[in-house]
């Protein structure tokens, strides 16, 4: 049996990833089909506040991000994850410069949520694409933006958001109003939904929406989800078995 230890970056002031990451992995560990043996550990940085301000784009400086993967590499994990979707406001490349800062400082290779999503995003035709945040219209539209400048049009009619900045908020929000947001991207012509957000309740919900949505063939992709799928397949860890997308969804099949 294969182990292997996962090292997660966390935003301080969130309190989802944690739980959901571990759920996560105790589906693979419970699954004797994989044979991984697969633990996690987290480290923090302070983020409270998601923006478009300098103070809180500063919060994203690479200093404190290496900091906490330097205290992951303490614990000699395989993998640094950057659990957090930053990237997706200002700009990927910012996923790179980290990524690449990390391995340097730590010998271990690194991938974040960010570049999970769109390494999925490489591998599907279909380009439909719906974007579902906690955050405020300014912040949306800088995602959409992002991903316009990689050729993937995000239309109003598949973009919504709930209008907040405070992160550890965004954890409050419940099932009934993610239900909603995906539901009305659907119907503006989303095949594939970004939940871009890692301390939002969402990763669990994920394989319902896709049941649910199935005649449209929806694919949700969940940033806590895929910030784990980057992990192991950075790792090259076939994690593709039934009982895990019936769990949590198609992202695990990518």
């Amino acid at each position: 049996m294969r182990s292997l230890r996962l090292g997660v970056i966390v935003p301080s002031s969130n309190t989802a990833l944690e739980p959901l990451t571990q759920q996560i992995v105790a589906s693979l560990n419970a699954d004797d089909t994989i044979n991984l043996n697969v633990t996690v550990h987290f480290s923090r940085f302070r983020v409270t506040t998601i923006a478009l301000s300098d103070d809180a784009n500063a919060q994203f400086a690479l200093g404190p991000m290496l900091d906490a993967a330097r205290l992951l590499a303490d614990a000699h994990v395989d993998v640094i994850g950057w659990s957090g979707t930053s990237a997706s406001w200002l700009g990927f490349g910012s996923d790179e410069v980290l990524c690449s800062a990390i391995q340097e400082a730590t010998g271990i290779p690194a991938t974040t949520a960010v570049q999970g999503m769109n390494w999925i995003l490489e591998t599907v035709k279909d380009k439909n694409v719906g974007l579902v945040t906690p955050y405020t219209p300014d912040v949306n539209e800088a995602i959409r933006k992002n991903y316009a400048r990689v050729g993937i049009t995000i239309t109003d009619a598949c973009s919504r958001y709930a209008g907040l900045s405070d992160n550890v908020s965004f954890a409050a929000v419940g099932e009934p109003t993610w239900d909603k947001m995906v539901e009305a991207v659907v119907k503006g012509g989303a095949q594939t939904v970004l939940i871009m957000c890692t301390n939002v309740r969402a990763a669990h919900r994920a394989r319902h929406w896709e049941t649910l949505y199935a005649d449209q063939g929806l694919r949700v992709l969940d940033s806590v989800a895929t910030t784990v799928m980057g992990m192991l397949r950075l790792l090259n860890a076939d994690v593709k078995c039934e009982s895990i997308t019936e769990q949590w969804g198609h992202v695990f099949d990518s």
